[in-house]
């Protein structure tokens, strides 16, 4: 039913948007990992709702609940499932779409494939689901720490407003000081104001969340079907309201002649060392070649559509076919990329993992080496 994703480090989420909770179940993580709850409340913490006046006034304490897989702070090889209620939902402001068809929302095609919907929030069709993909995430991410792999993200552009500047010239520990997660404080306070404006007219806006993962070491992804590209790229557009993803040069290599393009290789190897870690002058390729890992940057950018509820009136039909007034009501993000920065990571962190435990059975010998 496409409620699981994964091989190895696998996970499930369960929930609706007013439910009386969102959950996860993580199958796979090895055991002996530490874990760390502070750590998994702040993940949790930069997704939840409430966090600025730009985004949704929805108030809830995102407070999880382990059930299983954990004792004495340690994972035990078992099923990890993990519990979030909900604590602020009002059911009332949707009861008036019971029959209506929101424009570019799921409730069409939901009716069509199941027969029936839950109209409260959107249900399960609801970006509420990704508080459990961030709490499986976050655990994937302190896997990923004691193997010296980190992932940040950060809004990389607002509707026409975007860095100019390539990632390298960034400091992304400044995206975490400002609502909108852009590592530039000038253009933070541009892109605010403008998602403001656009919230006090009743419209929302798309942006770009754009991600960088360090510390990937060469051999991980799989070369035909499973690339890792194409599983960061399932990841991604499999959050709400994505409709692009891009890696390395991207569209953008489509200008280059291939001469420009190839990321050649060296080693960094001293005068009189036999050695040296091979690496590339160039990464046009973002850190992946042939579907696998190549020990460079991974990175790639994330397209989020402008949120489909709006607070003003809208044209639609009725589930009788009859035209109706889709009137905006509730609590909504103007626009999504602010909150969405942490989802992204957690779905990146979600891949790694899997291809972390599947390179382990790669080849006689890597399993002890590594």
């Amino acid at each position: 039913m496409g409620n699981s994703y994964g091989t190895l480090f696998r996970i499930s989420t369960f929930g609706e948007s007013h439910g009386k909770a969102v959950g996860v179940v993580i199958d796979g993580c090895p055991a002996g990992l530490a874990m760390d709850e502070a750590f998994i409340q702040r993940e949790l913490d930069r997704r939840k709702p409430g966090q600025s006046r730009i985004t949704t006034q929805r108030k809830e304490a995102d407070t999880f609940q382990i059930l299983s897989g954990v004792f004495e702070g340690v994972t035990q090889g078992t099923p990890i499932s993990m519990l979030v209620p909900n604590e602020d939902a009002r059911s009332k402001d949707y009861a008036h779409l019971a029959h209506q068809y929101r424009p570019s929302h799921a409730d069409y095609t939901y009716q069509q494939k199941y027969g029936t919907r839950d109209y409260r929030g959107g249900g399960r069709s609801s970006a509420r689901e990704t508080v459990a993909r961030v709490a499986a995430g976050a655990v994937a991410k302190l896997l990923l720490q004691s193997l010296s792999v980190s992932i940040r993200a950060y809004v990389s552009q607002v509707g026409k407003l975007k860095l100019a500047m390539p990632y390298p010239e960034l400091d992304l520990a400044q995206a975490e000081t400002n609502a909108v997660r852009c590592p530039d404080p000038a253009m933070a306070e541009r892109m605010f104001a403008f998602i403001d404006e656009t919230r006090k007219n009743g419209d929302s806006v798309g942006g770009v969340v754009s991600c960088v993962i360090q510390g990937v070491p060469p051999g991980w992804g799989e070369p035909v079907f499973d690339k890792l590209h194409a599983e960061l790229a399932k990841a991604m557009m499999g959050i709400n309201a994505v409709k692009g993803f891009e890696y390395g040069s991207g569209f953008a290599g489509v200008e280059m002649y291939g001469s420009e393009h190839n990321d050649a290789f060296y080693t960094d190897a001293k005068p009189g060392d036999n050695g040296g870690r091979v690496k590339t002058r160039t990464n046009h390729s973002g850190g992946i070649q042939g579907g696998i890992s190549n020990g460079e940057d991974i990175y790639f950018r994330v397209a989020f559509k402008p949120v489909a509820t709006l607070m003003r009136d809208q044209e639609s039909v009725s589930d009788e076919g009859e035209s109706v007034t889709v009137t905006g009501k509730g609590r909504h993000d103007p626009c999504v990329v602010p909150r969405a920065v942490p989802i992204v990571e957690a779905m990146a962190a979600l891949v790694l993992a899997d291809f972390y435990l599947r390179n382990k059975v790669a080849r006689v010998g890597l399993a002890d080496s590594e």
